[in-house]
């Protein structure tokens, strides 16, 4: 038994008088509705309504059950009332999951203009540098560098990840300025403890050499790194968007850039849905409007 449908048609014959009255109400016909009556009164073991040739009157349980299903009818137009607003505004909890260094230079104070643009989203902002699962973890958008290897997401082009050599300009007119790899030998170049074991400084051209070999400083942080090549410490290796601003003030001057390694790819990815989903479409549409600039 559909109880909802049943209630309705219950409903519609009191407020409008009559079994034809309300199978135009309900779009059944007037058949259809003494069904649904019939089997709420079997249902509830009583009768609701009093019925002759000409007209039908409430019983005393019908009055009582008449304002309970109102009252559960109104309540389920609440419901669908909310999941339209839903539907149409940008609204509730947006859980995102990005790389740390990429996340922090660039995504956040992203997402810190999208909330002032849809004030009634909340935004989760997961940065971390592991694999996270899309599905598992319930992420609305994750940020993926490198290629995708599945068609069942979306995956939107971001900017690609651009690496950076870098160094405080002190430390170049002690040291001087490296014009080829091969140079690096007589550099103090400071590396990521992550890239240990042959998977830092491989620069272009010449894959094969690791020059992470010859680092008197190792660090598991980029900003630490960066830091110490502020301080003059040696020669940097690390993305593009955390040395920007350093490089735009001089604080920090590029090397090597014909042998940067090749960006990485990187993309926004979530799952296709076909149904309306205004808090992720306006966070995509919004940064990748913003990455296009």
């Amino acid at each position: 038994m559909d109880t909802l449908r049943c209630m309705q048609a219950f409903v519609a014959v009191v407020e409008h008088g009559s079994f034809n009255a309300a199978a135009e109400h309900v779009a059944v016909s007037s058949v259809m509705v003494g069904k649904y009556i019939q089997q709420l009164e079997t249902h509830l073991g009583v009768r609701l309504l009093q019925r002759n040739t000409r007209r039908q009157s409430l019983t005393d349980a019908g009055r009582n059950y008449l304002a309970g299903c109102r009252s559960v009818l109104e309540q389920v137009q609440q419901a669908q009332a909310s999941v339209a607003g839903l539907q149409a505004q940008p609204q509730g909890l947006l859980r995102i999951s990005a790389p740390v260094t990429w996340g922090s230079c660039v995504l956040a104070p992203l997402v810190a203009q999208y909330l002032a643009a849809y004030p009634q989203v909340t935004v989760e902002l997961d940065l971390s540098n592991r694999r996270v699962d899309l599905i598992e973890e319930q992420f609305d958008a994750v940020v993926r560098m490198g290629r995708i290897g599945s068609a069942e997401w979306v995956a939107r082009p971001l900017p690609p990840y651009a690496m950076q050599i870098c160094a405080a300009p002190a430390y170049l007119q002690r040291k001087g300025i490296p014009q080829h790899p091969g140079e690096l030998r007589d550099h103090d170049c400071l590396t990521h403890v992550a890239w240990r074991g042959g998977h830092g400084w491989r620069l272009r051209g010449h894959p094969e050499q690791d020059w992470s070999e010859h680092s008197r400083l190792l660090c598991n942080d980029g900003d630490g790194l960066r830091r110490a090549a502020l301080a003059g410490a040696g020669l940097i290796l690390q993305p593009a968007v955390l040395l920007a601003d350093d490089i735009a003030s001089g604080r920090l001057q590029p090397v090597l850039a014909d042998y940067l390694p090749e960006p990485r790819p990187l993309h926004l990815v979530y799952l296709p849905d076909r149904r309306p989903r205004p808090k992720l479409s306006s966070f995509v549409d919004f940064l990748l409007d913003r990455m296009s600039r």
